[in-house]
């Protein structure tokens, strides 16, 4: 047990010794891009998710400086066939495409394409089917905007 916090004590030191900052960190970048970007309005259901999960994630922008446009793409298609060829399983794939600009300018900083994958089932009835249907597009509206998140924390063009 000693030697395990010795490791993780020494690892901490070497850590802080070549200049690594946590991104959540006092010092870090999220503070940089939390609250500063301002996401296109939502139209969709999907479109609705993303940007709420967004700002679960980087707040709500109240003094905006990057203005972030986005396109989801999303293709459904069956993953389990019975013998009788009734889908009883599909997956559901994303793709997004965004563009950070900043305030006014036309040109992105950043710009790029995420992609993710969910799946849902299809064996219950009509109810519970829809009902899987659209909690499986809000979970992968979740994973491509925690992936989004996770690009633009590391981008270095965002400060």
């Amino acid at each position: 047990m000693w030697s395990s916090r010795r490791n993780v004590l020494l690892g901490a030191a070497a850590l802080a010794g070549c200049g690594f900052t946590p991104v959540y960190g006092p010092d870090g970048r999220a503070n940089g891009i939390r609250h500063a970007i301002r996401m296109d309005a939502p139209n969709t259901r999907d479109s609705f998710d993303f940007v709420a999960q967004m700002e679960q994630r980087l707040g709500r922008p109240n003094a905006p400086r990057y203005d972030l446009s986005y396109v989801i793409t999303t293709r459904e298609s069956g993953l389990a066939i019975t013998g009788s060829n009734f889908v009883t399983r599909f997956n559901v794939q994303g793709t997004l495409t965004y563009a950070v600009r900043p305030i006014g300018a036309d040109d992105p900083v950043t710009e790029g394409v995420v992609t993710g994958f969910t799946s849902y089932s299809a064996s219950g009835s009509t109810i519970s089917t829809l009902a899987s249907e659209r909690d499986a597009s809000a979970r992968l509206m979740v994973i491509l905007a925690d992936k989004l998140v996770a690009q633009l924390l590391v981008d270095p063009a965002l400060t």
